[in-house]
């Protein structure tokens, strides 16, 4: 699975990470599963090499959390993942969220130099982290979004 070879790669499979989530095992179901979450995939000659997602924030008002953000590494170095936030960016204003949240961590280096690059700022580590290895948390306002998609 993309999602956890990418983890153990960066050697985050260990709790505390998305690695262990039980979602994982049932991903359109859970996405599929309320109104408040969406994920898609990104293809390449007929085979998933990528895919990313958001669902409401509990503990921030209009706020999406991005999930899941993880690509083939044959794929990666190509702009799929700048594109992709683009993407995803624009599904969650569509849904009426005007902010969205990340968690990573610091092994996943480029991860945090794309988000940066999309305009996601660090903040202080929310007390209500579920992820507790997760050490870099961002928020990016999506405000600015609504007027070019109109």
């Amino acid at each position: 699975m993309i999602i956890r070879d990418n983890l153990e790669a960066y050697h985050l499979d260990i709790p505390g990470t998305a690695y262990f989530d039980e979602s994982l095992d049932h991903l359109s179901e859970y996405y599929l599963g309320a109104l408040d979450r969406k994920y898609f995939v990104v293809e390449a000659d007929g085979e998933v090499v990528g895919g990313v997602g958001f669902q409401q924030l509990d503990f921030m008002d209009d706020t999406a959390e991005l999930q899941k953000l993880y690509l083939c590494d044959d794929v990666k170095g190509q702009g799929v993942s700048y594109e992709m936030m683009k993407f995803i960016e624009g599904q969650a204003v569509e849904m009426g969220f005007t902010q969205m949240y990340l968690e990573t961590h610091s092994n996943l280096v480029p991860a945090m130099h794309l988000y940066e690059k999309c305009g996601y700022h660090l903040i202080e580590k929310p007390a209500e982290v579920v992820h507790s290895a997760m050490d870099r948390f961002y928020l990016k306002n999506l405000l600015p979004l609504v007027g070019k998609l109109i």
